[in-house]
């Protein structure tokens, strides 16, 4: 079973994301923080994070700099509330695959994470 982290301070993002992966048949796991984050990342070993780009304690580029190190094959998907097009290219170059701008449209991701870990 594919196992997917979610990374978002909002607790509506998290519980939403983790209801619709839950029911597509993914083992899921939550954090509020950079910190969660990184300790899930040792225990769940996720082939797949959705990972918010302004978290609290370390922001989203710091938490994928460092998801790619200890693990570069982890698919990422960047999750931002501000379309700021300069953090969107560094996280493409640091190894992110996708980005949705919120609100996005849960749909889409759903499409994105199941062609991502379908490969």
């Amino acid at each position: 079973m594919k196992t997917i982290l979610i990374v978002d301070d909002q607790p509506g993002i998290r519980l939403l994301l983790k209801e619709v992966f839950s029911k597509e048949g993914y083992q899921t796991s939550t954090a509020g923080s950079g910190k969660e984050a990184l300790e899930l990342v040792q225990e769940v070993c996720p082939d797949l994070v959705l990972l918010d780009m302004k978290i609290p304690g370390m922001d989203g580029i710091e938490i994928l700099k460092r998801l790619k190190k200890n693990k570069p094959s982890v698919h990422v998907i960047m999750m931002t509330a501000y379309g700021e097009l300069d953090l969107i290219k560094e996280s493409m170059n640091w190894g992110a695959e996708r980005y949705f701008t919120k609100p996005f449209d849960v749909f889409e991701v759903r499409d994105a994470v199941n062609g991502l870990l379908q490969q």
